[in-house]
């Protein structure tokens, strides 16, 4: 039996992993090779990469890291979870494995444009034609000429907060028509932003532009940003009994305490900022609390 699992190979899973690991204490950390960390081709915000470092290589660094202090990592799915007698089980294609605690790092999945192919999904979003994340790299599109398919509040916000990097901005219905209240139009007009209807199809890039058909003919762009939002992997946590939030995110106090004792969430699948600094701070913070957890019941001697 471990004395912890981490169910999530991102940011906040591997920090976990770190410091359980140098904490002396035996770690198991499944990685089932969908962290979504792993599709920034370059992310500039991560303090200490003046030049930036990809998500790929970021991870990499990171697994090696938690494997030189003896975390065991496991490249294999947790699809199932369950407690019993204060201890946990995963189970997974390969078997089924023990914890005195368990850590969920499983993140988020963003909601792709409908129609847009994988391949050229990928490519998109390695060449910066595709982008997920404002906050992240809203300065790469300074003056640029971006979209943001959404609607409602969502899209709204979202094409407002681009609004700080770029003047040329467009904001693209999903669907055949969008559902803007007064406030919401009153404010895309104050801040003048174009709106045109959907439905969108035919994605294809188009020299260094993405180009895809809207309601108002074919459009191009720098950028395109979708705001369609995200599911949540928050499955294991409600098979354990996990007190979930009405989004779907796992609900956590100050020390990333779920409602079941030992069992502990951090990063993107609790509710927060979705950036690797505040999830690396909260796998730093739940693996603080899972080792003074366990020295409750076991002191930790060497």
């Amino acid at each position: 039996m471990d004395d912890c699992i981490i169910v999530g190979a991102g940011p906040a899973g591997l920090t976990a992993a770190i410091y359980l690991a140098r904490f002396h204490l035996s770690i198991r950390l499944f990685d089932s090779g969908t962290s979504r960390a792993g599709w920034i081709p370059r992310t500039r915000n991560h303090a200490g990469y003046p030049e930036g470092i990809s998500g790929q290589e970021l991870l990499a660094r990171m697994k090696e890291q938690a494997a030189k202090y003896g975390a065991v990592i496991e490249h294999s799915l947790v699809t199932s979870m369950g407690g019993e007698d204060g201890d946990f089980w995963v189970g997974t294609d390969d078997g089924t494995y023990t914890a005195r605690t368990v850590l969920l790092a499983t993140g988020v999945v963003n909601n792709h444009p409908e129609g847009l192919e994988a391949a050229l999904h990928d490519e998109a979003l390695a060449r910066g034609l595709l982008r997920y994340c404002p906050i992240c790299d809203g300065y790469e599109v300074t003056d640029k000429r971006v979209a943001v398919i959404g609607t409602a509040k969502h899209g709204t916000a979202e094409a407002l907060f681009l609004r700080g990097y770029t003047a040329d901005l467009t904001l693209i219905s999903p669907h055949a028509d969008h559902d803007l209240d007064e406030e919401c139009s009153a404010k895309l007009d104050e801040a003048g932003i174009l709106r045109v209807a959907g439905p969108c199809g035919g994605y294809a890039i188009e020299g260094e532009r993405i180009a895809f058909d809207t309601a108002g003919g074919r459009m191009a762009f720098d950028s395109l940003y979708p705001a369609l939002g995200s599911h949540i992997r928050s499955e294991l946590a409600e098979q354990a009994g996990a007190k979930l939030a009405e989004t779907g995110c796992v609900v956590v106090d100050d020390h990333q305490r779920t409602s079941v004792p030992g069992l502990f969430a951090a990063g993107d699948v609790v509710l927060g900022l979705d950036q690797i600094s505040h999830a690396m701070g909260e796998g730093g913070v739940a693996a603080t609390t899972i080792r003074n957890h366990l020295a409750e019941t076991r002191p930790i001697r060497r």
